[in-house]
């Protein structure tokens, strides 16, 4: 038997991937590849001034993942290996899920994904680009192409920071989950998370759903488009790139990126492309500064 715990989850409905948004609760349960559903409690998760529409016909596909035998493949981004050494104490004797990588820089998932074809996808914020350069890897700008590249990808994001700026662009760039590094009760289950995840469900620490709750008014929309979070997060991680590095990374002309600048220039009330990250890492729209931690040597 495979049981699916209670968890709060937002059903993407397939043709709007992004825009229809439903917090599902319930138990299920399979038994000999049939869904047995216990409880089950349905509510609108909405931004003010949008139009949303109810779907309930994705429930099968949350449990696609439960089947007997099938494992998920699981890989691993984070650069501190006491971390890494807590996810596989969390999912290491899984019937149903399998960690096949773990890596420690942004520039290795792509070579790693290749290697390791994988399912879900855990991966922290603020690791480094690479050994020689320590700046945050551009995020919203990988994580597209990752879902882009490889269709059948769940991405699990597990942060400390809770800035709603950056969920929500996260979420938007994506994101199949946010969960907070100090929600200790979800990390305990990462297991069944993962399974959700792979499953075609959304999962939010219960903190940052209300994060995102809280400041959904118009009012306190991002002040920044998500293409120009996305140029502002490349910046971020290649400081040195001209404006035609820019443009290349983001198969888009040089013209389009100057206006992506000077339009996210105007809006944050700066004049120079550092400036613009550093305010943008400020107001937590772009990956935040971390506090000061040694890093660990990642062993795969």
């Amino acid at each position: 038997m495979n049981t699916l715990g209670a968890h709060s989850f937002i059903i993407r409905p397939p043709c709007s991937p992004l825009k229809d948004k439903y917090i599902l609760y319930f138990t299920a349960t399979v038994i000999n590849g049939q869904l047995e559903v216990k409880h089950r409690h349905l509510y609108c998760f909405c931004t003010k001034g949008l139009n949303y529409h109810l779907y309930s016909d994705n429930l099968e596909a949350l449990v696609k993942g439960l089947k007997m035998g099938q494992k998920i493949r699981v890989t691993i981004l984070d650069d501190h290996q006491s971390i890494i050494d807590g996810y596989r104490f969390r999912l290491g004797n899984s019937p149903r899920v399998e960690v096949v990588a773990a890596i420690s820089y942004g520039d290795e998932i792509q070579s790693s994904l290749e290697k390791h074809p994988t399912d879900v996808l855990l991966l922290d914020i603020n690791v480094p680009v690479s050994e020689d350069n320590p700046n945050p890897y551009p995020i919203l700008h990988v994580m597209p192409d990752l879902l882009q590249k490889y269709p059948g990808l769940a991405i699990l994001v597990i942060s400390m920071h809770a800035e709603r700026g950056l969920i929500r662009a996260v979420m938007e760039a994506g994101a199949s989950g946010y969960v907070l590094k100090d929600d200790q009760s979800t990390l305990r289950d990462l297991e069944n998370v993962v399974a959700s995840i792979f499953s075609g469900g959304i999962h939010l620490s219960r903190q940052a759903n209300d994060i995102l709750l809280r400041g959904g008014t118009v009012g306190n929309e991002p002040p920044l488009a998500k293409r120009q979070l996305e140029v502002l997060s490349l910046c971020l991680s290649y400081p040195d790139s001209s404006t035609a590095e820019l443009a290349k990374k983001m198969s888009i002309s040089n013209s389009t990126v100057r206006n992506l600048l000077s339009g996210a220039y105007i809006k944050l009330g700066v004049h120079t492309r550092i400036a613009a990250v550093t305010k943008a890492r400020q107001m937590g729209l772009i990956s935040p500064p971390n506090p000061t931690v040694p890093r660990q040597k990642v062993n795969a």
